[in-house]
């Protein structure tokens, strides 16, 4: 498994590294879309809707992110971030506690399209953020990478109290809160390197989602924002976790051997990417 694991992360890197810094959009918008499709088909899957309408919500939904992301204007843009951020705190995280509707309902299927909106937003932010910068939309990304191996270590080393132990038994309270207090380390230790102007030890991480919060807001809001991505990352990372233990999935696919699929890799991003997203547009 760790042999399979490793081959499928080194041929994803070889794809996307250069996609992501050789700056030629096309290529990029591309991959996304084929993200994209296999992100509605695999969430069709776990919202208990047939294999073969699975595959056409997949195939519509990568059409329709194309023809919304060449025509989408920057206003309607960060409305969609907005609404989404919005759907993960009065929609998504309740269910946490109150558990997830039953299959084949009414509520389900409401459920199932706002989380379709949800995805789509998330991939939208990926666009925005690259359009902004590709390290730019890295340092958004490695915040929750960070967190979930800090959650990962910490738990192993302290974890006692269960943090969702109907979800994710795995998952311990210890654990997140060694993830944030690792994020709030690392982004701190990026701004002070960042430094200002060209007398940072490491200029170029001023392109940086912490160093550009920091210099918009200062210390103490900074250190806020960065606490609620951990928090809304793990609430991700939960969410699907439900989504696959309400209907008997190990993995929301098998796409990337070893890894599971596209939902699996990107659960914790999926809140996070429209809320950093939506906090660019304001510094």
């Amino acid at each position: 498994m760790l042999k399979t694991r490793i081959i499928t992360a080194v041929v994803l890197l070889a794809v996307l590294l250069p996609v992501l810094f050789f700056n030629y959009f096309p290529a990029f918008a591309l991959v996304v879309t084929l993200f994209v499709g296999a992100a509605v088909w695999e969430g069709a899957r776990l919202f208990g809707i047939g294999e073969s309408k699975a595959r056409v919500a997949g195939f519509v939904g990568g059409a329709l992110f194309v023809a919304l992301m060449y025509s989408a204007k920057p206003g309607s843009v960060n409305a969609l971030y907005g609404v989404a951020a919005l759907l993960w705190i009065i929609r998504y995280a309740p269910t946490l506690g109150l558990g997830l509707p039953q299959l084949g309902g009414a509520a389900n299927w409401s459920l199932a399209i706002t989380f379709t909106f949800a995805v789509f937003a998330a991939f939208f932010a990926i666009v925005g953020l690259y359009l902004h910068s590709p390290l730019y939309l890295l340092s958004v990304m490695v915040l929750v990478w960070i967190a979930d191996i800090g959650a990962y270590f910490s738990g192993k080393a302290f974890g006692k109290r269960k943090l969702a132990p109907t979800i994710s038994p795995g998952k311990s309270r210890e654990g997140a809160i060694g993830g944030a207090i690792a994020v709030l380390v690392i982004a701190s230790v990026s701004v002070l390197l960042a430094g200002a102007g060209d007398t940072g030890a490491a200029p170029w991480l001023q392109d940086t989602f912490s160093y550009k919060l920091h210099a918009r807001f200062g210390w103490g809001l900074t250190l806020l924002i960065l606490l609620v991505i951990v928090m809304f990352s793990v609430i991700g990372d939960l969410f699907e976790s439900a989504l696959k233990r309400r209907i008997g999935f190990k993995d929301s696919s098998n796409l990337l051997p070893g890894h599971g699929g596209v939902l699996d890799r990107v659960d914790a991003l999926i809140p996070v990417l429209p809320m950093a997203a939506l906090v660019t547009s304001w510094i």
